[in-house]
């Protein structure tokens, strides 16, 4: 199976200056590297950041300094931030996934699923849910209980009637592995060309010395039948999880970070004055990932290991504990289309020892960013985006977690899966029952540019393009929707004005077609420098595209899969 790669493209640089400066110049631009959406990244890469003092949010490079062109060759566009846009009077509207009504999907009903008569385990914790195309099925992975902490495999054929095959593997259970001490990470990996390492699983397994744990990689050929390790880690604290860059063709570790020395973070769980944040780690090869992983002193810098994301002064807080600061439980993330979709898991409250005093269960929710670069994200909502249910008896009234392969596309629909715990007013101290549920989302349906009564546009930055046709993901049932192609003096091209658009109206598709009297398609306009400009009236828009096919596939990646996409996990014919 190809691997399909993103090529960075080293750009000639050319400027009148003097002989030393030309010389700096040139390092400078030898060093520097162009990704597939023209965003450079700098010779120090991944760059050196310090941890912040106080929480606080964080600039996004390439927001501040755009590329003068933008090339739209791979992937949806989705208007998840400012990137693309020039100018725009659009509102800018943050959706919501819909709560499946019949949740939990996965709830822990084998016996070999309890840890303790009083502890109860199916849930991922990060794990992996994934639709293998070859197979035709939805998979999931997932923390479930035993002696110690096992990896339980359940199979769907529509994402929301799971079945726990008995496979043998673990006496007549559902278990395919029993080494993990807490998160980890399956990936179904489309890409792989050898496939006894399709699946690839990057476990967190306890570690005697101080408590602390390392990270362990094995591999797969079905998901169920793993080999022994390959590789193992330095000394890394738990809920670290992994995934794939197939914009640079990385692996990328997110590992927990605690700012203090381990030894005095231990003498005062009940309130420590700083809280989780995450270090990163890229390699191509996923076994060298894991070996040069290990936990970073404050204020030390590694080669390998970086410093990267912490809390915003922005997180919601504890309703019972706000004086608590919050912070990043863990980080997931995934290519979805022509980003990297990024779930903070934030934590708000309380630690540990004050949940075993006061049966209040740590509260945790799942918060979006994206990002273009792969490391720096932008975040431009803060309302969760799968949260709590304070109700008593819901499934998820604590502790939400994000599971790594998701969104899985279905249809116009996204669907994502969280773990939850269920809120049990006046439970004995320890008693823990963790389920799965699932939620749905328009597909590209994070953000959308509106336009109410009045009519509303919105203006590209310069872009370029190889494919054909332009396709828009756009919700106008009471409205109108028209769209021109301007060249660089910002004049519409012959044939490709306002005024000779076919008019979309009173429609609602997630893939629509922008055709133009007279120009059966975008060929003549190929490798030129060009905007769009969207016209909009009573309508949303979500996301545009140029395919170079009449069908629509539009190059991107499809994050988990879903049905009747391709089985490399690109969005392409098949």
């Amino acid at each position: 199976m190809r691997r399909f790669s993103i090529l960075f493209v080293f750009i000639p640089f050319l400027i009148g200056c003097s002989n030393n400066q030309t010389v700096e110049i040139n390092k400078e631009v030898a060093n520097m590297k162009v990704l597939y959406n023209g965003i450079k990244l700098p010779a120090q890469w991944p760059p050196y950041y310090d941890e912040p003092d106080e929480p606080k949010e964080r600039p996004v490079p390439y927001l501040v300094n755009k590329p003068e062109v933008i090339p739209i060759n791979i992937g949806r566009q989705l208007f998840v931030d400012d990137f693309l846009i020039a100018e725009t009077d659009l509102i800018s509207v943050t959706h919501s996934p819909t709560i499946y009504k019949n949740n939990p999907v996965l709830a822990p009903d084998e016996e070999w699923e309890a840890k303790s008569e009083k502890q109860f385990y199916a849930a991922p914790f990060s794990d992996g849910v994934w639709y293998d195309e070859k197979e035709q099925k939805f998979k999931i992975w997932y923390l479930a209980g035993g002696a110690s902490f096992s990896t339980g495999y359940a199979e769907s054929k529509d994402g929301k009637v799971w079945k726990k095959p008995l496979l043998g593997v673990y006496d007549q259970t559902n278990i395919v592995d029993v080494d993990r001490t807490d998160s980890q990470t399956i990936w179904l990996d489309k890409l792989e060309s050898d496939p006894n390492k399709r699946y690839k699983m990057f476990q967190i397994r306890g570690h005697p010395h101080r408590g602390r744990c390392s990270f362990i990689l094995k591999y797969s050929g079905d998901g169920i039948n793993w080999s022994d390790e390959k590789a193992m880690s330095g000394l890394i604290d738990d809920r670290s999880t992994a995934f794939y860059n197939p914009f640079r063709g990385v692996w990328v570790l997110s590992m927990r970070y605690w700012s203090m020395k381990y030894e005095d973070q231990m003498k005062i769980l009940d309130n420590p004055p700083k809280v989780r944040s995450r270090v990163y780690l890229e390699n191509k090869d996923p076994e060298m990932a894991v070996n040069l992983a290990h936990y970073i002193r404050e204020g030390v810098k590694d080669q390998n290991n970086f410093f990267w994301l912490s809390a915003s002064d922005k997180e919601p807080r504890h309703p019972k504990f706000p004086n608590i600061s919050p912070g990043i439980y863990n980080f997931d993330a995934i290519a979805y289309e022509s980003i990297l979709l990024g779930f903070f898991n934030i934590w708000q409250g309380p630690e540990n020892p004050i949940t075993y005093k006061t049966g209040i269960e740590k509260r945790n929710e799942i918060l979006l960013g994206y990002s273009r670069d792969g490391f720096h994200f932008s975040r431009p909502s803060y309302k969760p985006f799968i949260g709590v249910n304070d109700e008593e008896g819901s499934w998820n009234g604590s502790n939400v977690q994000s599971v790594n392969g998701a969104p899985i596309i279905v249809g116009d629909s996204l669907y994502f899966y969280s773990s939850g715990r269920t809120q049990l007013k006046n439970a004995d101290l320890g008693e823990r029952h963790m389920s799965t549920g699932l939620a749905t989302l328009r597909r590209d349906g994070f953000i959308s540019k509106r336009a109410e009564s009045q009519e509303g546009y919105l203006q590209t930055e310069k872009l370029t393009f190889d494919g054909d046709y332009l396709f828009v993901n756009a919700d106008m049932k009471e409205g109108e929707l028209l769209v021109e192609v301007l060249d660089e003096q910002g004049n519409p091209f012959k044939g490709f004005a306002k005024k000779d658009c076919i008019p979309l109206d009173n429609f609602n598709a997630t893939k629509h077609r922008i055709m133009w009297n007279g120009e059966k398609n975008l060929g003549s306009l190929n490798g030129k420098i060009i905007s769009f400009k969207f016209y909009l009236t009573k309508g949303d828009l979500y996301s545009f595209w140029v395919s170079p096919w009449e069908t629509g596939e539009s190059r991107g990646y499809t994050a988990g899969g879903g049905p009747g996409l391709s089985v490399d996990g690109i969005d392409q014919p098949n």
